[in-house]
């Protein structure tokens, strides 16, 4: 199954989850003002999360002058992309990383830490900027963005279900069924949980298909798979301070998991990814054996 048919299944998936929990719990007038202010929120977000991720991470645009060979190599991704060239930013972070941010191709970026630039060869770190590149080509933040907001609603349900419990009149705390009162709770329990799960999968779907993606684009999958290797390694070693809400967005995330942890990560197990890419690249004729 393709990643995108993956993700658009997962949301789906999850947008029924979002029916289900709001008919049950408030019915439709209260699951329509729980989308709507989840709507508004991540509406906002969509349209200035760029601007607000770039800054919080101290990150500044890199004028052609002080590295034209980085300009030239983006632009030249970008062409085999068939996008608009993005802007380029560096971050100051000695962990090496590397982001993409934008709504879509006509007002992409991406970003990448002075740690990257000093662990990277030139070949490595196209295959990177290829991986951003199909980030942006793939709309990925739209994507995430959709994931977010129906994740968010789901979230404003329970908040309203575990209002009414604490503050509901006694007369309906005296007629509450014990089995009612379980199911609630156990819903305010698992509910969430469901839908950060099935979250984290469409980010994961999203992270291997612009893995495949930019790998089609440099048309080189074996440079990337030396950078992920490279860029694992490196990452545990030299821990940095990364807000959790933005950690889906770096190329490798530290936080990220094994085992049933992983159900929770942003991103898919680096192992599985450089195999992918191997196998991809033998299929293309382009593995060094």
């Amino acid at each position: 199954m393709g990643y995108a048919v993956r993700s658009v299944i997962l949301l789906g998936v999850l947008t029924g989850l979002f029916l289900f929990v709001g008919n049950l719990i408030a019915g439709k007038v209260g699951m329509t003002i729980a989308l709507l202010l989840a709507g508004i929120m991540n509406f906002l977000a969509y349209w200035f999360s760029d601007k607000i991720v770039l800054a919080m991470y101290g990150a500044r645009e890199i004028p052609y002058e002080e590295a034209p060979w980085l300009h030239r190599m983006v632009e030249e991704l970008a062409n085999r992309a068939n996008i608009p060239k993005p802007r380029i930013y560096l971050v100051p972070m000695e962990q090496p990383n590397a982001f993409a941010t934008g709504r879509g191709p006509s007002n992409g970026a991406v970003a990448v830490t002075s740690g990257i630039l000093h662990l990277l060869n030139e070949r490595e770190l196209r295959g990177v900027l290829a991986h951003e590149i199909g980030h942006i080509k793939n709309r990925d933040v739209l994507v995430a963005t959709m994931a977010a907001t129906i994740a968010g609603a789901i979230s404003y349900l329970v908040n309203m279900l575990q209002f009414s419990m604490l503050f509901g009149n006694k007369e309906e705390e005296n007629n509450n069924n014990p089995l009612s009162l379980v199911a609630s709770i156990a819903m305010i329990i698992i509910t969430p949980i469901v839908a950060t799960i099935i979250q984290m999968a469409i980010s994961r779907s999203r992270e291997y298909m612009a893995d495949e993606t930019g790998a089609r684009i440099s048309g080189d999958p074996e440079a990337l798979a030396s950078a992920l290797e490279k860029i694992h390694n490196y990452v545990y070693e030299i821990p940095t301070q990364v807000n959790q809400g933005t950690a889906h967005l770096f190329i490798e995330n530290p936080l990220s998991g094994h085992g049933i942890w992983e159900l929770f990560s942003t991103h898919p197990s680096t192992e599985k990814r450089i195999q992918r890419l191997r196998e991809l690249a033998r299929s293309m004729g382009t593995y060094a054996y």
